[in-house]
């Protein structure tokens, strides 16, 4: 299988562009379902996930059946099952695979679809998964999230579309990725407001489906802009990130000054000087839904804390088993004390060696290419599946800017 070797101690400097939203592109390739014309994309991020929903999309016919193999893999599999269920009043499909970081239940779309009308029970033999039907169609609903969820509102609020009069989503998340898919969703004929705010109201349209007239442009990757940001801090010499969007990343970006790093933002530009010199603070980081500290940014900024001077605390209040690549960074040389599943207490700075260990998921496998970049000596990455169904073509955009990086 293959694997990344990353040696460290280079600087990076030059050029590297944030490509496209993964988590902006995922929803909006989903919602074709609810198109009667094949929808256009532009700027769609050539990663493993939108391989997969593509491929997913592709294999759907009018049984509503979801390819299980295909959904195993990646916990975007769920997005496409609200409007299956509109189009053909029925789903079946398994429960969605992705990254293993904690529990992840899918009961607030189980009951949000209930909410609608229809019927869902467990599938009878193998492979296990759930049923649902609704043959008289949905119908509007007032529902209430009981915890926030990104896929939760993007899958509510494409299925709400399609059906029948009024549904109000309460407690919706905030991210930007709602609002891309809301705005998109509008110029195509949909009737959606509040979409960025935590109540949502969709004017449903009775199983009409929407005619294509305006393309999607993906946004930058947020979460990989501030990974490259992460590089920036640790390694930047004249480093500039292009198409950094400053106000998706606000809570972000306070922690990264507060750390100490220096770095100078103009005209979409992230300019990373000569960081490399700067002595890095401890600092306390707590995740949060949208505008607080990204979930997915909680294992790269870890590594950033293993550098900076003091003790710093990190909090993770999305996912219980996001801290788990912990083990591997301690056996790189790092001081770390998990004190339980949420929360770890980072001692810095540490020297880091390289060494040999796999990618548990997305955000923690990038982590572990920082923590290699910073070490002394080679690491060698292996299930490196992972990284690439979140990051296009890492290993050659890093080279780019001087990292000694490769793929055998």
């Amino acid at each position: 299988m293959a694997k990344f070797l990353v040696k460290g101690g280079r600087l990076l400097e030059g050029e590297i562009e944030i490509n496209g939203s993964k988590n902006a592109a995922l929803p909006v390739l989903a919602s074709s379902l609810l198109f009667k014309e094949k929808i256009e994309i532009e700027n769609l991020p050539n990663i493993e996930d939108t391989k997969r929903m593509k491929e997913l999309i592709g294999k759907l016919g009018a049984d509503g059946k979801i390819d299980y193999e295909i959904a195993k893999k990646f916990r975007a599999s769920i997005l496409p099952v609200g409007g299956v269920i509109a189009r053909f009043g029925k789903a079946a499909f398994p429960h969605p695979g992705g990254c293993v970081i904690g529990e992840r239940p899918i009961d607030v779309f189980l009951d949000g679809w209930k909410a609608m009308g229809a019927k869902t029970e467990l599938s009878e033999g193998a492979p296990t998964g759930y049923v649902i039907a609704a043959p008289e169609g949905l119908s509007g609903a007032d529902y209430t999230f009981k915890i926030p969820s990104v896929t939760g509102t993007e899958a509510l609020m494409m299925t709400a579309v399609l059906a029948k009069g009024t549904t109000i989503l309460r407690n919706a998340v905030l991210e930007p990725e709602i609002k891309y898919l809301a705005d998109f969703l509008n110029a195509n004929g949909a009737k959606i407001s509040g979409a960025g705010t935590a109540t949502i109201k969709i004017e449903g349209r009775s199983g009409k489906l929407l005619e294509y007239g305006a393309p999607f442009t993906a946004p930058p990757d947020r979460i990989e802009a501030g990974s490259f940001a992460i590089m920036g801090a640790l390694l930047g010499k004249n480093l500039r990130i292009k198409n950094f969007v400053a106000e998706e990343l606000p809570t972000f970006l306070a922690l990264l000054s507060n750390v100490g790093a220096e770095y100078v933002l103009e005209d979409n530009v992230l300019i990373f000087k000569d960081a490399h010199k700067k002595t890095l603070r401890a600092s306390n980081v707590t995740t949060k839904e949208f505008p607080g500290f990204p979930t997915d940014l909680q294992a790269p900024f870890t590594i950033l804390l293993t550098q900076a001077e003091g003790q710093s605390l990190v909090h993770e209040t999305v996912f219980e088993g996001r801290l788990n690549y912990i083990q591997d960074l301690n056996k790189m040389g790092s001081r770390i004390t998990l004190c339980d599943p949420h929360r770890a207490i980072i001692y810095g700075p540490a020297k880091l060696s390289g060494r040999a260990m796999a990618s548990p998921d997305i955000r923690a496998g990038l982590a572990f290419i920082i923590a290699g970049l910073i070490a002394e000596g080679e690491s060698a990455i292996e299930n490196i599946y992972q990284i690439d169904r979140g990051y296009e073509r890492i290993d050659e955009r890093l080279r780019n800017i001087g990292a000694d990086i490769k793929r055998i």
